[in-house]
């Protein structure tokens, strides 16, 4: 089963609720704006509760990794002296100063990260709306595969933003506020230059983290195996090191640290390519018999 021939089904296999009538293309069109509003509804729920705690999440979450107190930097500290390296693990102090020069600047700024705070919030209800539009479109066969894959989604997806937040922002930004061209030159940034640096660095990770997932549907519909992906293991290496380079400060650390996560997510695409061949392999054992 191609993915074209799954989405077209999206549309061809919805059926009104217990009438076993096809619908029609404006009702599919009804049906997902419906889909979009509770979505919708869902991250302004959780951009009010970020709002709420506006204070903490401005000046803990958002400017967190440019204090020197931030739970990173401590926490390699601490691991740094128990292990006896004498503080090569720590992080610099932070030499950064921010400012704003636009009129709605910071209150554009303030906007942003409630929106984009009740968007991860809400993530697991918005998948899950995208996942009941896209359900009838599965037989029930494939429904029972695909059992659990809102929890699994959800939770590389935070596990992704935490990786982000707490090891790929820090170096980042420890990086750059201590790196000067010349003493004289004094590292003033602008507030939405660090926010436009930061969020994606945090969003790409929670989606990098689907990977494993991204695989295994790819595997399901036979568009990559596991032979392949051993295959190409070592160009697959050479690529994610390439992109954590790009993501990351220009040290090896840096590049190590976030690189290692993303290879051990490509070895357990790996071992599910192999659980789902298995599986058909199964099924088709037994349509012979």
């Amino acid at each position: 089963m191609s993915f074209l021939s799954s989405f077209t089904k999206i549309f061809r296999r919805r059926q009104k609720d217990g009438t076993g009538e096809e619908m029609s293309f404006v009702e599919h069109l009804d049906a997902l704006r419906s889909h979009l509003f509770r979505a919708a509804v869902a991250v302004a729920a959780g951009a009010i509760v970020m709002a709420i705690y506006n204070k903490f999440i401005v000046e803990r979450v958002l400017m967190g990794p440019t204090n020197s107190d931030f739970a990173t930097y401590v926490f390699l500290c601490k691991i740094s002296q128990q292990l006896g390296l004498h503080g090569a693990l720590c992080m610099s102090e932070i030499h950064v100063n921010m400012q704003n020069t636009e009129v709605a600047g910071q209150f554009n700024i303030y906007f942003n990260v409630i929106l984009i705070g009740g968007f991860i919030l809400a993530f697991p209800y918005v998948f899950w709306q995208f996942w009941k539009f896209t359900k009838p479109a599965l037989t029930a066969k494939e429904l029972k595969n695909t059992r659990g894959v809102i929890f699994w989604v959800s939770l590389l997806f935070f596990i992704g933003i935490l990786f982000g937040y707490f090891i790929v922002v820090p170096y980042t930004v420890n990086f750059f506020s201590n790196f000067s061209l010349d003493p004289k030159i004094k590292n003033i940034w602008m507030i939405s230059n660090y926010f436009n640096t930061i969020v994606p660095l945090i969003l790409g990770a929670g989606l990098a983290f689907q990977l494993p997932l991204v695989m295994y549907f790819l595997a399901k519909i036979g568009v990559v195996s596991a032979s392949y992906l051993r295959r190409v293991r070592k160009y697959a290496i050479l690529v994610i090191v390439i992109v954590a380079s790009i993501f990351t400060p220009p040290d090896m650390l840096s590049t190590v640290v976030c690189s290692i996560p993303l290879m051990f997510l490509y070895e357990i695409s790996i071992l599910l390519c192999v659980k789902e061949e298995k599986r058909q392999k199964r099924d088709e054992i037994r349509e012979w018999q």
